[in-house]
C-alpha cells in the first residue's frame, strides 16, 4: 500500500469552506479513480495548515493517477489560499483500535533516519513502541508511513479527543525518545491536528 500526502499552509479562516470542498468534490472523484483505497484530512485550524492523505493498492496506481489529480489539488489550494506540498510514502504499519468517531484528532511525528535503517525504525516501532502506544489514554489508530529512499517517515497516531490526545503529550515524548535512542533516527517535527475526514480505509497493516 502507498499513500499521497498534500500539506497547504492556508489561511485558517478558509479551513472549513477547504474541508467541505475536500469531502463533497474532490473526495468522491479520488475515490472513483482505480486503486484509490481512501482519503482522509487533517486540519490545524488555528494556523491554517492542512493534510489531505490518498492511500493507493500499490505504487503505480499511485503513480497513474499524479496528472489526474494534479488539477484537483491546485483547486484546493486556492481555495484554501496557500502553496501544495507533496509527499509520496510506504504505507509500512497500520492497526485500528476502534473507528474514528467526530472530535478525534492526531498527533503526527516526521522523522528522518539513514535510509538503511528504515526497516530497523519499523521494527523496532511495530514490536517495541506500538504495544505502549495502544495503551495511552484515548488511542484510536496509529499509522507509519515511510519514504525509503530518503530515510523519512511520518508517524500519525489518532485520539479520540483533544483531551485525550494532550493527556498523551509526556507519555508520547518518552516513547519518541526510546525510538531515538534504538534507531539513531531524528525527530524533524511534531503536529497536533483535528481529524476533519477519515475515509483511509486501508486494512490492517501490522
Amino acid at each position: 500500500m502507498h499513500a499521497r500526502s498534500t500539506t497547504v499552509m492556508g489561511r485558517p479562516g478558509m479551513i472549513e469552506t477547504g474541508i467541505a470542498h475536500i469531502q463533497d468534490v474532490v473526495m468522491p472523484q479520488v475515490r472513483a479513480m482505480d486503486g484509490c483505497v481512501g482519503l482522509s484530512m487533517v486540519a490545524d485550524r488555528v494556523t491554517g495548515r492542512c493534510i489531505v492523505t490518498t492511500a493507493w493498492r500499490d505504487e503505480s496506481a499511485m503513480r497513474a493517477t499524479a496528472g489526474s489529480v494534479m488539477p484537483m489539488r491546485q483547486q484546493a489550494a486556492d481555495l484554501l489560499g496557500g502553496e501544495a506540498t507533496v509527499d509520496a510514502w510506504e504505507i509500512a504499519y497500520l492497526h485500528r483500535d476502534h473507528r474514528v468517531a467526530d472530535g478525534c484528532c492526531a498527533r503526527i511525528t516526521w522523522s528522518e533516519a539513514d535510509p538503511a535503517m528504515v526497516d530497523s525504525v519499523i521494527d523496532a516501532f511495530r514490536d517495541g513502541i506500538m504495544p505502549k502506544v495502544e495503551q495511552l489514554e484515548g488511542f484510536c489508530s496509529a499509522s507509519l508511513f515511510v519514504d525509503r529512499a530518503a530515510g523519512r517517515s511520518c508517524l500519525t497516531v489518532t485520539y479520540d479527543s483533544p483531551e485525550a490526545m494532550m493527556a498523551t503529550r509526556n507519555a508520547a515524548m518518552g516513547l519518541r525518545a526510546d525510538l531515538v535512542q534504538q534507531t539513531g533516527m531524528k525527530v524533524t517535527e511534531i503536529g497536533e491536528f483535528s481529524l476533519a475526514i477519515a475515509h483511509l480505509d486501508v486494512p490492517e497493516l501490522v
